[in-house]
């Protein structure tokens, strides 16, 4: 079975998310005898059009080799999940399948539906407060680089690369309300590229988490850009009621961390950590062991594996 260790099995497996499937992966913990049977489970997904194979695997299997259940999924319209057209990021549709992976979740055999912990990375860390904020039923959250104020986020980008994406975008928009073809725009780039993610060491970053031979899309309907700057999920973190971390990288300029803290101190159960290092440093090498040995230790306080 493909990803069968001595600590987990990983199983590809689909959830629906109102008009398609999105594609996941389930790893689940092998029980000793005796051991309860219900482990608590987190759930990953990417952020800003990132896919699964994109290091998301890699925290996954530290969860699981730490005996919890995980799910890590594609967003629809990504990846190896279905809706069409390709590379559309919706922020109303990914937290529909933020909602729709966590009920999939709860009814899993083997999960601990009462111990159910959200990880979200960059955007989605964003909407991992929101997905918390609406489901009181959530055990902790894990907020890692996270976007929080979409004006912060969007003022980072030169402004005369923010212009004519801004073009590309209402062009895009008005395509789409005569049901045109998306218009196209690059996701990463150099310093200076119109490109929706410029900041340094952004292309340096692509290459290194994506795996040799796959073939993953730098690109996106370029419509998304006109929500980004109106959404700011950070507001919600008030709303939380469980255990809340919001790690922060201190040079970075994707999602500057000032939003980020200040977020994390408005919620009643936040803890903040912080890390010398960029937006892209965290995913790799000594900043992630400690980056997900913090997580780990997080999730032993407030969501123990029995």
């Amino acid at each position: 079975m493909p990803g069968m260790t001595a600590a987990y099995v990983r199983e590809d497996v689909t959830f629906r998310s109102a008009d398609a499937r999105c594609a996941a992966w389930w790893y689940r913990p092998t029980r000793a005898a005796g051991a309860d049977p219900a482990a608590p489970c987190v759930i990953l997904a990417h952020g800003f059009c990132g896919v699964r194979e994109m290091r998301l695997d890699a925290y996954a299997e530290r969860f699981a080799e730490a005996g919890y259940a995980a799910l890590v999924f594609d967003y629809r319209h990504f990846g190896a999940s279905e809706g069409e057209p390709r590379q559309l990021l919706d922020i109303d549709r990914q937290l529909a399948d933020w909602r729709a992976a966590v009920a999939f979740a709860r009814g899993l055999e083997g999960v601990d539906a009462a111990r159910i912990a959200l990880w979200g990375t960059s955007f989605s860390g964003g909407h991992v407060l929101v997905t918390a904020a609406e489901d009181a039923r959530i055990a902790a959250v894990i907020a890692q680089a996270p976007h929080t104020e979409g004006l912060a986020s969007v003022g980072a980008a030169p402004r005369w690369v923010g212009a004519q994406l801004g073009a590309a975008a209402i062009a895009d928009a008005l395509g789409a309300a005569f049901g045109r073809p998306p218009r196209y725009v690059s996701a990463v780039g150099r310093p200076g590229d119109v490109a929706a993610m410029t900041a340094p060491g952004a292309l340096e970053w692509l290459a290194r988490v994506t795996p040799p031979g796959l073939v993953i899309r730098d690109d996106l309907a370029a419509r998304a850009l006109l929500q980004i700057p109106f959404y700011s999920p950070g507001k919600r973190a008030a709303d939380l009621r469980c255990p809340l971390l919001v790690q922060v990288a201190a040079l970075d300029a994707v999602t500057p961390p000032g939003p980020a803290e200040s977020a994390c101190r408005a919620a009643p159960r936040g803890e903040l950590i912080a890390y010398a290092i960029d937006h892209f440093g965290i995913y790799l090498d000594e900043p992630f062991e400690r980056a997900v040995a913090d997580q780990l230790a997080f999730l032993a306080r407030h969501v123990p594996v029995a």
